[in-house]
C-alpha cells in the first residue's frame, strides 16, 4: 500500500512539474540568471515603482480619496469624509470603494490600537447619527470587523454581522436611492447564510437602484461560489447572465473570469490550464471589456489587476505588460489582497511578466505605453 501512494504521489508531482520541465528541455520559457547579471530583467526600466512604493489601499488612484483620508487619519475629525462622500455620486461605483475605504481605514487603525484607533469613524457617528455616509461607511467597517476578527460561523461572527446589517438598514432609510447599504447587506447575507431567496431579495434592491454597478455584482458573485452559498455552475451562471445583458462599454463583460478566478483549483494539474477553452473565453470577454470601457471607468483597474495574473499564467507575457503598464503603483486588488503582503505579490506576477516579455524579444522600446 505504502508504495502505491509512493507511486501516485510522484505521478501528481510529475503531472505539475513535466510543463516546466518540457520547455527548459526545449529552450523556451524564462531562464532565472542571478541579479544584476547583464541578461537580468530590470522592471525599473520601464518605469514601474519598487515593491515598498506600492499603494495597497487601492486598486487605482483617487487623489480626493487619499487626500481626505491623510486629513482624517491626521486629526482625527471626520468631517471632510463626510463632505466627500456627500458630494460623491450616490448610483456610481466610486461611492462605494470611498465607503469600502474609509472603512477599511478605521478598521485598521482599530486593529493597530486597540480600543483608541477608529475614534474618527466613532465620533462621526455620534456627532451626526443622521448622516448617511457616516452610516453607511460604519456598516462596512462592521463587516470588515467581523471578517477580520471572527471565524466565520462563530457567535461574536454572527453578533458582529448582525449588528452591520442593522446599521445597513438605517443606512438605507436615510439614502433612498444609494445602492451601498445593500451592497454592505450582500456580505451580511454571505456570512449569515441567507437563503437563495432572502439574498434575491436584497439583490433586487440594488437593481432597481444601479442595475450596472459592478462592485455589487462582484459582491453578488462571492454568495453563488461552491465555497459559499451556490456552486461553479451557480456562479457561472450569474456571471455569465450579467455579461450577456451589459451594454457597450460595460465592465460587466469581465464578470465570467472572477467567477473562474474563484474557482481555481489550488494545483492546477492540467497541462496549460490557462489555455483551455474555458479560461480563454473568459480572458477573451474581459481583454474585450477593458478595451471597450471608459478611460475613467473606476472599476477598470480591478479588471486589469486579474487580468495580470490570467495572462502571466497562461504566458502572454505582451497582453500581461499591456495592463501592468496602466496599474503599477496601486495593487489594492484581488487577486493581490489575498496575501499577507499584496505588494510582493504583485511585483512577483510582474517581474515575470518583464521577465517572459524580454525573453521573448520585448524590451521597453517596443512597449506602447
Amino acid at each position: 500500500m505504502e508504495i502505491l501512494w509512493f507511486l501516485l504521489a510522484m505521478g501528481l508531482l510529475f503531472a505539475v512539474l513535466a510543463p516546466y520541465l518540457r520547455r527548459r528541455r526545449s529552450g523556451l520559457g524564462i531562464r532565472q540568471v542571478a541579479p544584476g547579471s547583464p541578461d537580468a530583467a530590470d522592471p525599473e526600466a520601464y518605469g514601474f515603482l519598487r515593491q515598498e512604493e506600492q499603494d495597497v489601499r487601492m486598486p487605482g488612484p483617487d487623489r480626493d480619496l487619499l487626500d481626505v483620508l491623510d486629513v482624517v487619519q491626521a486629526t482625527q475629525d471626520w468631517r471632510a469624509a463626510s463632505q466627500l462622500l456627500a458630494g460623491t455620486e450616490k448610483e456610481g461605483e466610486v461611492r462605494w470603494q470611498r465607503v469600502q475605504a474609509f472603512a477599511g481605514a478605521a478598521s485598521l487603525e482599530l486593529q493597530q490600537k486597540p480600543g483608541v484607533g477608529g475614534a474618527w469613524l466613532r465620533a462621526w457617528r455620534s456627532d451626526s447619527p443622521k448622516d448617511p455616509g457616516g452610516a453607511a461607511v460604519h456598516a462596512e467597517f462592521l463587516v470588515q470587523q467581523a471578517w477580520r476578527s471572527s471565524s466565520a460561523g462563530t457567535d461574536d461572527f454572527r453578533i458582529i454581522l448582525e449588528e452591520a446589517k442593522k446599521v445597513s438598514e438605517e443606512a438605507a432609510l436615510l439614502a433612498p436611492g444609494d445602492p451601498v447599504p445593500y451592497i454592505v447587506q450582500l456580505a451580511v447575507a454571505r456570512g449569515l447564510g441567507y437563503s437563495h431567496e432572502e439574498f434575491d431579495q436584497v439583490w433586487a434592491k440594488i437593481i432597481d437602484r444601479a442595475p450596472q454597478h459592478m462592485g455589487a455584482h462582484l459582491a453578488a458573485l462571492h454568495y453563488w461560489c461552491e465555497k459559499w452559498h451556490g456552486s461553479r455552475d451557480d456562479a457561472d451562471r450569474f456571471a455569465t447572465a450579467a455579461a450577456a445583458r451589459a451594454p457597450q462599454g460595460s465592465l460587466l463583460a469581465a464578470l465570467p473570469l472572477f467567477a473562474v478566478y474563484e474557482h481555481l483549483p489550488e494545483i492546477v494539474l492540467v497541462q496549460d490550464f490557462f489555455r483551455t477553452e474555458v479560461v480563454r473565453k473568459a480572458m477573451e470577454g474581459a481583454l474585450y471589456a477593458v478595451h471597450s470601457a471608459r478611460a475613467d471607468d473606476p472599476m477598470l483597474a480591478h479588471v486589469r489587476h486579474l487580468l495580470v495574473l490570467f495572462l502571466v499564467r497562461g504566458e502572454r507575457w505582451a497582453e500581461a505588460m499591456h495592463q501592468l503598464v496602466r496599474v503599477d503603483g496601486h495593487v489594492g486588488a484581488l487577486p493581490w489582497t489575498l496575501s499577507g503582503d499584496p505588494a510582493a505579490e504583485y511585483t512577483v506576477y510582474r517581474n515575470l511578466a518583464v521577465a517572459g516579455f524580454e525573453a521573448n524579444g520585448g524590451s521597453p522600446a517596443t512597449l506602447p505605453h
